[in-house]
């Protein structure tokens, strides 16, 4: 346990009393705080941070959290909750079947072809290779060699991942999953995998969809083709709250829902909301420079982390913890977007926000995709500051249940902790209006405070794609997204490029009747993000091949636009030959540098971002 004063508290108050260590301040008395009842909101008068310990007195095992204290340690010797394997979510839920008849009966008709799911291959018909090196004794027990583990840390989840997994093709899956509970775990891992050149491969919600998590590299520059995978949801605890700074010290391992959970009794968010929001974890969202689907301000996990904890195979490092430092290159920066290839990111120091109590939003309608781009362009350089700027093309809009096939749409929204923002997004309507757009809503023109039904309806199919995707490559379908960001400039010229370099991709790849759609996801002042969605039919056994056509050509159509090849899931491996061209040549060879000075026998994650 770390060597900090400590007292045994009872909290209580809103949630159950149950045992916590917490840290105090060093003029209180462990006597005086020992025997004294305190709210989560007294612990914090008493100090501005709350500490949160492992319950055991070798300083392993659970850290008791407040996203526990509704759900108290009857769960603490039960099973882990199991991912699917060959899809999203976990093996006890079933989202998505109504939509997903919709979405095939839509599709079917679309490709001329009827679209029947097929189930994945069950985990007992895999023929997995057999485990190549065996870890020693000291550390034995933080390793599992279960068929399961292995399958489920293979892949990440994009479509050539997900169409492999439900194949039962698993080439080279890691040898190991190593399932450590601490810092010193981790550290011993990574010695072992230095000694026995093994790739080490982070694993936080294993939601990456660029091949961010596969064993795939060269074997020759390691010297050997054993791998680990270093699973973290065992670093999954809340360990500081500075209610006063408002900033939290969480463990790298905690998944979205737990984070807001924990955070929910102060009245606090940390309020990035990507799609893998489910699964995915703070670490996962800094090492690949995550984007969550707020639209404008603090969007991407980047302005969010204030300093970071990071293993790596040479040692510790740990960055202060202050609001901005003009001492140097921002350290922290090194590691936002480092994806395993650094070392293992363990803590990081998070500012948070408070919970929203105003909202106000609404619907717009445009006549083309041009003038809600202008109507985007007004709003992101007129100072407002939106929650949501969110505008889905003709075929979007439709795919999301909002829209009627011939217009584009415009998801506007506003919200704020502090005061009514009906003022801002009546203002924002205006300038919509000056572009021709119409608001659908009547009593969203008045700025009503609250979502619009509209809104929450675009929200659930958000949320709830991921499960739909699952439903649709089941029955023959190539569904991809492709994401990137340009200047307003360079916009419309990117967005063509790469509708029209899909229509080719379509014929190459023999994918007949398949289409693209395109929303705006983020906006700045100087530019945007469009995402891209592609749908098409698939040929059973070409799969892989016609999605490579695909991705190919739209990565080829977004660099020579001038714009980067990923806004916000990452290089991996699927990314990495456009992300060569797009980083000069000199910034990689310094990255690279870094890399071997904290990483000199080249075990973390080998393949990824770099060659």
């Amino acid at each position: 346990m770390l060597a900090v004063k400590t007292a045994r508290l009872r909290l209580a108050g809103r949630w159950p009393v149950l045992d916590a260590w917490v840290r105090l301040p060093r003029h209180v008395s462990e006597s005086a705080a020992a025997v004294t009842k305190l709210t989560l909101q007294q612990a914090s008068l008493i100090s501005c941070t709350l500490k949160l310990f492992p319950r055991s007195s070798s300083g392993k095992g659970r850290y008791t959290t407040m996203s526990e204290i509704d759900d108290p340690p009857a769960r603490s010797g039960a099973p882990r909750r199991r991912v699917r394997y060959w899809g999203w979510g976990y093996e006890d839920t079933n989202t998505g079947e109504d939509s997903a008849l919709v979405a095939l009966d839509y599709l079917g008709e679309r490709f001329g072809a009827r679209l029947a799911p097929k189930k994945p291959l069950p985990l007992a018909k895999i023929d997995l290779p057999r485990p190549r090196l065996s870890p020693p004794e000291s550390i034995a027990e933080l390793f599992s060699a279960e068929p399961y583990e292995r399958v489920s840390h293979a892949y990440g989840k994009s479509y050539r991942d997900l169409v492999r997994a439900r194949r039962g093709e698993f080439p080279h899956p890691p040898d190991l999953v190593a399932m450590p509970s601490d810092e010193s775990e981790i550290a011993a891992i990574l010695d072992w995998c230095a000694t026995s050149h093994t790739a080490a491969i982070p694993y936080g919600g294993g939601t990456s969809v660029s091949g961010g998590l596969e064993s795939e590299f060269d074997p020759a520059n390691l010297g050997s083709e054993h791998s680990v995978s270093i699973d973290l949801t065992g670093l999954g605890a809340l360990i500081e709250v500075d209610t006063m700074s408002r900033t939290a010290r969480i463990q790298a391992g905690m998944r979205g829902p737990a984070i807001e959970e924990a955070l929910r009794p102060l009245d606090l968010t940390l309020r990035l909301f990507p799609q893998s929001f489910e699964l995915s974890t703070l670490g996962g969202w800094i090492a690949t420079r995550a984007a969550g689907h707020f639209a404008t301000g603090p969007t991407r996990i980047d302005a969010f982390v204030e300093a970071l904890r990071v293993i790596t195979p040479q040692g510790v490092i740990d960055t202060l913890e202050v609001p901005s430092s003009g001492a140097g290159p921002d350290l922290n920066a090194l590691f936002l977007g480092s994806e395993g290839t650094l070392g293992v990111i363990t803590e990081a120091s998070v500012r948070l926000l408070a919970r929203p109590r105003f909202v106000a939003s609404g619907v717009v309608d445009f006549a083309n995709l041009h003038s809600g781009l202008a109507a985007v362009r007004g709003i992101a350089q007129s100072g407002l500051v939106p929650a949501s700027c969110r505008l889905l093309d003709e075929a979007e809009a439709v795919l999301a249940g909002i829209g009627n096939g011939s217009e584009p749409v415009l998801l506007l929204g506003f919200e704020s902790a502090d005061h009514p923002v009906g003022a801002c997004f009546q203002r924002a309507g205006e300038l919509c209006c000056d572009h021709g757009g119409v608001l659908r809503d009547p009593g969203a023109q008045r700025g009503s405070q609250g979502p619009s039904a509209t809104t929450a309806m675009w929200r659930r199919a958000f949320l709830d794609a991921p499960y739909l995707r699952d439903h649709l490559i089941a029955a023959g379908v190539i569904c991809e997204t492709v994401e990137t960001a340009a200047t307003w400039k360079n916009l419309d010229a990117l967005i063509a490029g790469v509708r029209s370099a899909a229509a080719k991709a379509f014929v190459d790849a023999g994918a007949t009747g398949g289409f693209i759609t395109c929303r705006i996801t983020h906006a700045y002042p100087d530019g945007a993000a469009p995402y891209f969605t592609v749908l098409a039919p698939a040929r059973s056994g070409s799969e892989l091949s016609q999605w490579s056509c695909i991705k190919e050509g739209l990565s080829d159509a977004i660099t020579s636009a001038h714009a980067t090849i990923t806004h916000h899931h990452g290089v991996g491996r699927f990314h990495r030959p456009w992300y060569e061209r797009e980083a000069p040549a000199l910034a990689r060879s310094a990255l690279l540098a870094a890399k071997q000075s904290l990483d000199p026998a080249g075990i973390m994650n080998p393949g990824a971002l770099f060659a």
